[in-house]
């Protein structure tokens, strides 16, 4: 059994706590997956290719950011705007981006890399956090610029948890 685990009262297996970062329960559910406690292949394999789809969902969430405030004669998110397909196009394809992403880290109980999906899935269809709408294109597209970058740090979190549990990170962390 990998050294994070450990027996409890709650069954023969327990996962590490993981805090708020990831569910406990539900990744359990998708070790119990495994034919073997002592051979996690399948669970990994499973919470590896979510790193992989998530790396290549970040890819495409920037690109509907082509232009940064930082680049030369673009001051905001309006200016940029003029060099984009368009806010209404943009929204679109940042929605379905989150909502995406927002499965498959439910799935895995990855819980705040979720949360800050559905805000981006929400602001993409131009609503608030809360579900009202709101009309403001501009405003949605910089709530999804800052949640998208809290949204990459919680990633990472999680992914240094997962893989200190695997026990991958020595090895993942020389690229």
């Amino acid at each position: 059994m990998p050294a994070s685990e450990d027996k409890s009262d709650d069954g023969p297996l327990s996962t590490p706590d993981f805090g708020d970062a990831i569910d406990s329960v539900t990744f359990g559910q998708i070790l119990e997956m495994d034919e073997d406690e002592n051979d996690r292949d399948f669970s990994q394999s499973i919470v590896f290719g979510f790193f992989e789809q998530a790396e290549e969902t970040f890819e495409q969430m920037d690109e509907a950011f082509p232009l940064s405030p930082f680049t030369p004669g673009v001051s905001s998110v309006a200016d940029r705007n003029s060099f984009s397909g368009g806010l209404e196009k943009d929204l679109e394809k940042l929605s379905s981006l989150g909502h995406f992403l927002k499965g498959s880290s439910a799935t895995l109980g990855l819980v705040k890399v979720r949360d800050s999906c559905e805000k981006i899935q929400r602001y993409g269809k131009k609503e608030n956090e809360d579900g009202t709408p709101e009309t403001d294109e501009k405003l949605c597209l910089e709530r999804i610029e800052k949640t998208l970058k809290d949204l990459k740090t919680e990633y990472e979190d999680a992914e240094k948890l997962l893989k200190k549990f695997f026990g991958t990170e020595e090895e993942e962390e020389e690229d």
